[in-house]
């Protein structure tokens, strides 16, 4: 690029001891407890009228080198005018992150033996968004395109979130994939770009089985402003009228098209201001025509309008053509405004390179750089032209981002109106030549109803993907391993919801509520979902909604392995939800090792509102709870009585034939052993084909304060072979002990 264009464009624009180390091993879900505070969308918590913001600040050398060591007393933190002090310090630095660390977050549960994974503070995890721009760019271009994205995708660390998004003309910004840290999906996102699908997965937290059919085509073609066509001159004064008109009249439909492209992105930005922490748009494109936005820079042209002008053919001069169109610039300012307050830093890169040209050494620089130029430099990033591996261009870049400090403050009087309020962070004794990099500012939070289903989709997911807990709802989780018929294993999920927290706010006849089930492996990786909405008609509900809640029943598919269940429940109308997540481990059931499942207990018929994911049960397993023969459905969270006896189902795979022993252990949440209770087992039925052994059992707890405990139960066979299970249960506030 020259100076002279570089120039003219600044001018242009501008984040349980014992019973835990038990839970990690067994395939009991670990319910917690409700949190106190709810992370809301927009990069902050809210809990009554508290707000919490978070500031991820990297602070750079006069090298480039990212400064360490930094402490909270170091930096000074405004709101508008107004210092605020600050409340929570935190520090990521990428390079004390090995290369082998799970792309899951550090709330994923993992056998006690392996290492645990590093912590990263979700505001400080970057997030990269790949967006293919296929309107403004040849076919091969974005081929060159997805294979550059690839080499950038082998250089990030584990804890980078990555999103794969494409924008067209005629379809607009479309997201292909959500942020998610299983990068080698990503890579297979690529593949996608062009081809449209229907995603399956409402969060675009994974890829819908791929279609046979291909679009036809990998980019827009007809669209790209940037062919420089037939250059041969000659002709009559008619041809170059006719060619001038031609000219003009192409300007202008390029012009809408950058005017409705610059509009759909800037209303992409605000929907990514919804996701925590900085995002990096990898922005692959070749550009929209330079003389849009600066207008020519042929000085046989200029002088030509100059001398129209000063003879008074006002006609013969485009002001357009002469200095850009001033109205597209003002829609790209407002597009990179947008982009600057979500807190994208776009990194614009050139798949075309150089183009071969008949000027000096037969190179002329793309006539769309400008613009990737302006788009780039306006957020505070790069321009990336002519490089084959993404990952060697834009290594300072990942160098410059790999120590991030998050800054935590509190302010006060913030109404709830989805408002934009500037930010401004400084380093304390700064030695010259340091530059703070910062969030420029924040969304207030923002009405549910106020807020766009993107909105409200990227809020869940970033839930999900950040494994997330806490809320306004009250709910409990039971998920279980059962061997299925193949190589994966049956596991049905049971989500019980209190009735009364999800009634909250309710006014119209129709309740819609949405639930979300996620199996990640300890990479990040979604080996299995489901996710339904439900509309809940109150007339014929509310009653039993009121006396108990909803009982969903859904299941997954999963092969042996470590895996985190991450559970999302959401009143559509209101917003209030809650998230949780568990720990769940899928035995290899093919291998002969003993497997003891968590103790059942089962349930009255009709205490809840039951719903079933599917209509019809698989046809390729049995019904999995059972007791002498008899179905029944099983407590999420069974609430049990002190000194009262009460029914349990131990069901397992592998175990010995002959006599078992049972022994029972209570703990609290905090780990502390409170007694054993008793166990007295009745029958026992084995198992035929991949069904489990089934013993029938009663469980008495020991004297108990009302609250929530853990079983430890202990089957023992007559070689002395041991395998336990753990189990959560409550006794209720009316009980004594």
């Amino acid at each position: 690029m020259r100076k002279t264009a570089a120039a003219r464009i600044a001018i242009h624009l501008h984040r349980l001891s014992l019973v835990a180390a038990c839970l990690a091993a067994t395939t009991l879900p670990l319910v917690a407890q409700n949190a106190k505070t709810e992370k809301s969308n927009q990069n902050f918590a809210e809990s009554t009228d508290v707000l919490a913001v978070e500031v991820p600040v990297q602070v750079l050398g006069k090298d480039g080198e990212p400064v360490r060591g930094l402490k909270a007393a170091d930096f000074t933190v405004f709101d508008g005018r107004k210092e605020q002090p600050v409340t929570g310090f935190e520090v990521l630095d990428l390079s004390a992150i090995p290369a082998a660390m799970p792309g899951g977050s550090a709330a994923a549960g993992a056998p006690a033996a392996k290492a645990a994974p590093v912590q990263v503070a979700p505001s400080a995890r970057r997030r990269f968004v790949l967006l293919f721009d296929l309107s403004f760019t040849s076919p091969a271009s974005v081929f060159k395109a997805r294979q550059s994205a690839k080499t950038l995708l082998a250089g990030l660390k584990p804890s980078d979130l990555v999103a794969v998004g494409a924008y067209s003309a005629s379809r607009g910004p479309e997201l292909i994939l959500g942020f998610t840290a299983d990068h080698h999906q990503a890579e297979e996102a690529l593949g996608r770009i062009g081809n449209p699908e229907v995603a399956a997965d409402p969060l675009h937290l994974t890829l819908p089985p791929e279609t046979t059919g291909r679009a036809a085509s990998m980019g827009g073609g007809s669209r790209h402003g940037n062919d420089d066509g037939d250059s041969s001159g000659g002709g009559l004064d008619i041809n170059a009228v006719v060619n001038a008109a031609s000219e003009r009249a192409a300007l202008q439909a390029q012009q809408r098209d950058v005017t409705a492209f610059t509009r759909a992105v800037a209303v992409f930005a605000k929907m990514l201001g919804s996701i925590h922490g900085r995002k990096y748009v990898v922005f692959l494109s070749e550009g929209f025509n330079d003389k849009l936005l600066l207008g020519t820079e042929d000085d046989a042209e200029i002088q030509a309008m100059n001398e129209a002008s000063a003879a008074g053919q006002t006609w013969k001069v485009d002001s357009d053509a002469r200095y850009g169109n001033t109205k597209l610039s003002g829609d790209l300012e407002k597009m990179l405004e947008e982009m600057r307050r979500a807190d994208c830093v776009v990194e614009s890169v050139d798949p075309g390179g150089l183009r071969a040209f008949g000027g000096e050494n037969g190179i002329k620089p793309a006539t769309g750089q400008n613009s990737l130029f302006a788009i780039a430099n306006g957020t505070g990033g790069e321009l990336y032209r002519n490089f084959n591996d993404l990952s060697v261009a834009m290594n300072e870049m990942l160098k410059r981002t790999s120590v991030t400090y998050v800054l935590t403050y509190q302010p006060e009087g913030v109404k709830h109106d989805g408002e934009y309020h500037k930010l401004r962070v400084e380093l304390k004794n700064a030695p010259r030549g340091t530059r703070v990099v910062y969030r420029p500012g924040y969304y207030a939070p923002k009405p549910f109803k106020d807020q766009s289903s993107i909105e409200r989709m990227l809020d869940a997911a970033n839930r999900v993907v950040n494994a997330e807990e806490g809320g306004a709802i009250t709910a409990s989780v039971l998920a279980a391993p059962f061997q299925g018929p193949a190589d994966k294993a049956y596991v049905p999920v049971l989500i019980e919801v209190d009735g009364k927290s999800l009634l909250t706010g309710a006014q119209a006849k129709t309740l819609p509520v949405e639930i979300y089930a996620y199996a990640m492996d300890e990479k990040g990786t979604v080996q299995d979902f489901f996710a339904r909405t439900l509309g809940l008609d109150l007339a014929k509900v509310e009653p039993v909604l009121q006396k108990s809640g909803l009982k969903f029943y859904g299941d997954l598919r999963l092969a042996p392995g470590s895996y985190t269940l991450r559970i999302l429940v959401r009143n559509a109308t209101t917003g209030a939800l809650v998230a949780k997540v568990l720990p769940l481990e899928v035995p290899a059931f093919a291998q002969p090792a003993a497997v003891l499942l968590p103790a059942f207990f089962p349930e009255a018929p009709g205490r809840w509102l039951l719903v079933r994911k599917n209509a019809e049960a698989p046809k390729d397993i049995p019904y999995p709870f059972q007791m002498q023969s008899e179905p029944f459905i099983p407590a999420a969270l069974p609430v049990l009585k002190p000194g009262e006896a009460t029914k349990v189902a131990l069901m397992g795979y592998h175990l010995q034939p002959g006599v078992l022993k049972a022994d029972s252990r209570v703990f609290s949440r905090a780990g502390e052993e409170l007694g054993t209770g008793e166990v007295h087992l009745g029958q026992r039925q084995a198992g035929a084909t991949i069904e489990p052994d089934r013993v029938t059992a009663t469980f008495r707890p020991p004297a108990l304060k009302p609250g929530e405990y853990m079983l430890l139960i202990t089957l023992t066979d007559a070689a002395g072979t041991a395998e336990t299970s753990t189990t959560s249960f409550v006794v209720g506030k009316g009980a004594s002990g």
